[in-house]
């Protein structure tokens, strides 16, 4: 026999849901197999595995443990714990509550990994959890915090993940709902002068990983396809600063499509400074000889939430070279 107490971030969940959770490597139909014949009981009562679980409550199992060791994946929820504790690096927290932590993802980190040998910003909140005693191996079993949102490799800046069940569903239905204002800074060709705010279509080639911007939604026969899949999307920004034939820009990003930000700036003539797939290769070029950069400078800058809360993380280093040679070039 074992027994589980619900925790706050297990709450809230199907019980059928949780238990596929703890058991794994168990077909569904061995689940409510043991539930019919009462040898998963909630709090010392038979269950159809419909129930919301509360805190507190009691999921006893009455399996052998040679039956629970080879549902549950224990090995394989072990080996992905020692593998989390041996993760070492430095992690930006910039902000933290019981449910949410908030990072300053560097460029050139993932924020998921797309191969099983990668090593995300994802897997780094998790070593930093485990660090922090605030993940356990039991935890695991049953609940694994997450991002919540995505930045592309080589964009900076803020990066949401729920600690508990309770912040994923809350930051990740805020994010969908757009209740969350999103902030981006950049440093663009060309001097912008004027606040502005601009709609447009995007659709995506997969094959590419490249998206195209137009401003009419794509029609006839040669787009059929394109305008089948084109989304709409919709654009704020603001300069910030001006100098030199270049922009830093305030980006209020209001629909989060994929490389929106980049592919409509370049679209509208304003490409990123260091944007190796939609910018500008020469002045790129330029950038990385005279300071370093090896990235696109694009940063997820300040985030708003409906509740008041603001959180902002730094601008990289780059933003702050820039600034001062632009500044300093117009004072000569």
């Amino acid at each position: 026999m074992r027994e589980f107490q619900i925790r706050s971030n297990e709450a809230g969940q199907r019980l059928d849901k949780y238990l596929k959770k703890l058991l794994c490597n168990a077909p569904g139909s061995f689940v409510y197999k043991m539930m019919r014949k009462k040898n998963i009981v909630l709090n010392g009562k038979k269950t159809a595995g419909a129930e919301q679980l509360k805190e507190g409550d009691l999921v006893t199992l009455f399996l052998s443990d040679e039956t629970f060791l080879k549902f549950s994946g224990g090995e394989q929820a072990l080996s992905e714990y020692e593998k989390l504790k041996k993760i070492s690096g430095r992690l930006s927290v910039v902000y933290e509550d019981p449910d949410v932590i908030i990072i300053n993802k560097p460029a050139g980190m993932l924020s998921q990994k797309a191969r099983e040998s990668d090593l995300s910003a994802n897997e780094y909140i998790l070593a930093y959890l485990v660090r922090e005693h605030v993940l356990t191996e039991e935890m695991m079993r049953t609940f694994k915090p997450s991002v919540c949102n995505r930045l592309d490799r080589n964009t900076s800046g803020l990066l949401i993940a729920g600690k508990t069940l309770r912040g994923l569903q809350e930051m990740s239905d805020a994010l969908r709902m757009r209740t969350v204002k999103k902030y981006y800074r950049c440093i663009v060709r060309g001097e912008i002068k004027e606040e502005t705010y601009v709609k447009g279509w995007l659709w995506k080639d997969s094959k590419t990983n490249r998206v195209t911007v137009s401003e009419l939604r794509p029609n006839g026969q040669q787009g059929a396809r394109a305008s089948m899949l084109a989304r709409e999307i919709e654009t704020e920004y603001r300069p910030v600063l001006v100098k030199n034939g270049y922009t830093e820009l305030e980006v209020h990003l209001i629909t989060g499509r994929s490389h929106q930000i980049r592919a409509h700036l370049a679209y509208l003539g304003h490409p990123i400074i260091g944007d190796e797939k939609y910018g500008d290769r020469s002045i790129n070029e330029q950038f990385r000889r005279r300071f370093g950069i090896s990235s696109q400078l694009l940063h997820a800058y300040r985030m708003e939430f409906e509740d008041g809360r603001a959180v902002t993380a730094p601008c990289p280093v780059e933003f702050d070279l820039i600034r001062n040679d632009l500044t300093a070039s117009c004072s000569h």
